[in-house]
């Protein structure tokens, strides 16, 4: 089933005084790039979410948010910094003994040291998962929480993967309906090229004052003649249109198959445009090269 480049997931996971959640966001690109946000302490954890995305995910610039919540006080720790303030409490009395300020009020140091972040500094989640127990809790709730996230964003990709190939094969039985239209008429607008071709060389031969050279003659109009023929054109066209309707079928990355095709596709057409130098032909051209932008479109957007 084709999917969509682009999608959003989001899942959560609760357990106890924790809570764990991950955000999905996608947009096309021409490789897999993942950007997984998380915090420092679920750093041993990276390795194993860019696996399971993987898994999941084959093409897309993939931003991925990993949020953790705890009230667990196993999981805040706060240090003491007792050097520094050592050095601080001596720095002040100091101060205190020299200019003749009395004895250091306790409830006036205590308030100074508390006032400075770096005596007393918070350990939020650092001593989490230090133990092989801890560890596999939290992988099991991350890991939980990315499952649904990945099953909603895979959703949304699947819905939109859908509506993108409907729209290609829609495109494409109309561009494949303007080849055999194109088809249809060639041999009589060869024809009439080829008579236009025979007037002007028969109204140039009349101005010659010498008879030409037969032979010469036809065989530059059957080169020239030649070099006005699409039937090849039409033939890989109606090739091309066959094999994108194969690769809607199947079930797996398709986006890269039909990028390919439909530049084979653009390129043809253009050959047919500069070939051919009927006037209806040409109008069917460009209806042709409007089908076929629309599926270049469709196809950049699909995995």
């Amino acid at each position: 089933m084709p999917k969509s480049m682009t999608g959003y997931g989001r899942g959560e996971s609760v357990q106890s005084t924790r809570k764990i959640r991950v955000e999905l966001k996608a947009v096309n690109h021409r490789f897999s790039d993942f950007a997984i946000k998380l915090p420092r302490f679920l750093n041993p954890f990276e390795d194993k979410v860019r696996k399971r995305l993987a898994e999941s995910i084959g093409r897309g610039k993939v931003d991925i948010w990993i949020h953790f919540e705890s009230y667990a006080e196993k999981d805040a720790t706060v240090n003491v910094n007792v050097a520094l303030a050592d050095s601080y409490i001596e720095a002040i009395s100091g101060l205190s003994n020299r200019y003749d300020f009395g004895r250091l009020d306790a409830n006036v140091a205590m308030e100074f040291l508390i006032r400075h972040p770096e005596i007393l500094t918070l350990d939020k989640f650092e001593s989490t998962a230090t133990s092989e127990e801890e560890h596999e809790e939290i992988w099991k709730a991350l890991s939980g929480a990315l499952d649904v996230a990945l099953f909603q964003f895979n959703q949304m990709r699947d819905i939109e993967g859908r509506a993108m190939a409907d729209d290609i094969e829609n495109n494409r039985l109309q561009a494949k309906e303007i080849v055999a239209e194109i088809a249809r008429i060639a041999p009589a607008t060869l024809q009439a090229q080829a008579k236009r071709l025979q007037e002007r060389l028969e109204d140039a031969i009349k101005k010659l004052d010498r008879k030409p050279d037969d032979v010469r003659l036809v065989t530059e109009m059957a080169v020239i003649a030649d070099r006005g023929c699409i039937a090849e054109e039409i033939a890989r066209l109606q090739s091309h249109f066959d094999q994108i309707a194969t690769i809607l079928q199947e079930n797996e990355a398709i986006g890269r198959k039909l990028d390919f095709l439909v530049q084979e596709l653009n390129r043809e057409t253009n050959t047919i445009g500069s070939k051919s130098g009927d006037v209806t032909v040409t109008t069917l051209v460009v209806e042709l090269k409007s089908l076929i932008e629309k599926m270049r479109e469709q196809a950049q957007n699909l995995e």
